[in-house]
């Protein structure tokens, strides 16, 4: 009688878990799609989505172990259901991935102000790379002009890109093809903004706006912690953990108004393709994603190929991306495993 009352407890406790993880699992799946402000809870689900799916798996499997064919259903539907977004890390991919004729290759890149490196090599190792991948729009956060007693970076990026436009002084846009236009947005009291260019590519007029979103704050908030470890001040974990939360609430709050700022700006774009890449400092599906995105197509998702991630540090996750309108036909999606700065350079090819 024992080990039934045992196994029925345990057989309970599983099915609890299972509604949880399935109820997490949907709700986080619609957390990119209201706003963080107010719902900070339902948003921090998108985060750990892919804990998430984890665990249905694993679920899936103590069902099919105990043969109960008919629960194992659950958290195999709601593993179906999480398809669209693991699309957004990962895609198998069997097009030909040539480069096209007459097309258009964009690329983004947080160079975290090429190092802050006086030389001026690391800018220069860029623009080759730049170059070795025959980039036609460079779009570029965290920029720094510098000038180490010769040319600027500006003035030699000018000589394979011979058009510019700037944002504000940490960002710019350089173009092989005439910039008609250009204007940047201000994101207030942040080191953060955004802007847009028209870019006149064979006499087809492309706009391409290019952001940079507020930092989730998680490795300040880190950098913090070992200081003050390192003057031997003791710092109790339920503080780091709060800290850590408010900034990344603080932080989803933040990119949430800027991202609407710049959804603003991009839906007065009428006529005009538009393209939008930059560093979004955000996941896939979360309110920041889904905002810049609207009826745009993610370049990754339509011509992608393997995992794709972005951020070099210990989070491997993919928060850099370029979107681009329908009427635009994406050709290949890819980065290059370039070392001098947290992010990775995002690649795509376009046909116009």
């Amino acid at each position: 009688m024992g080990k039934i009352a045992i196994y029925r407890y345990a057989a309970l406790m599983f099915m609890v878990v299972q509604i949880v993880v399935t109820l997490f699992t949907i709700s986080a799946l619609f957390g990119g799609t209201v706003t963080p402000i107010g719902n900070t809870a339902l948003a921090m689900l998108v985060y750990i989505l892919p804990l998430l799916i984890i665990a249905n798996l694993v679920m899936a499997a103590i069902w099919a172990i105990r043969r109960k064919w008919i629960i194992t259903c659950i958290p195999l539907v709601t593993i179906l259901m999480c398809v669209p977004y693991i699309g957004t890390m990962y895609q198998i991919s069997f097009s030909n991935h040539d480069d096209v004729k007459n097309g258009l290759k964009i690329s983004t890149y947080n160079v975290a102000a090429f190092g802050h490196e006086t030389s001026g090599f690391m800018a220069q190792d860029i623009l080759a790379e730049m170059k070795r991948q025959k980039v036609d729009v460079c779009c570029l956060q965290e920029y720094s002009e510098n000038s180490n007693g010769e040319r600027s970076t500006s003035a030699s990026y000018q000589s394979y890109f011979p058009y510019k436009a700037m944002g504000r002084s940490d960002m710019a846009i350089f173009s092989r093809y005439p910039i008609t236009a250009s204007k940047a947005i201000s994101f207030g009291q942040t080191n953060n903004s955004a802007m847009w260019a028209d870019i006149s590519v064979k006499g087809k007029k492309v706009r391409v706006f290019n952001v940079h979103m507020e930092t989730t704050g998680f490795n300040r908030t880190l950098h913090v912690v070992a200081k003050q470890a390192m003057k031997g001040n003791h710092v109790e974990d339920n503080k780091i953990v709060k800290a850590i939360y408010d900034n990344y609430t603080l932080g989803m709050v933040v990119r949430a108004g800027q991202a609407e700022l710049v959804a603003s700006e991009m839906s007065q774009c009428k006529g005009i393709p538009r393209v939008i890449c930059g560093d979004f400092n955000d996941v896939p599906y979360s309110y920041t994603y889904n905002t810049l995105l609207g009826d745009m197509v993610d370049g990754f998702k339509e011509c992608g190929s393997g995992w794709m991630s972005t951020y070099r540090g210990s989070k491997s996750v993919r928060i850099d991306y370029i979107f681009h309108d329908e009427g635009l036909e994406g050709v290949n999606y890819y980065t290059t495993p370039l070392t001098y700065s947290d992010h990775l350079p995002v690649f795509m090819q376009l046909k116009l």
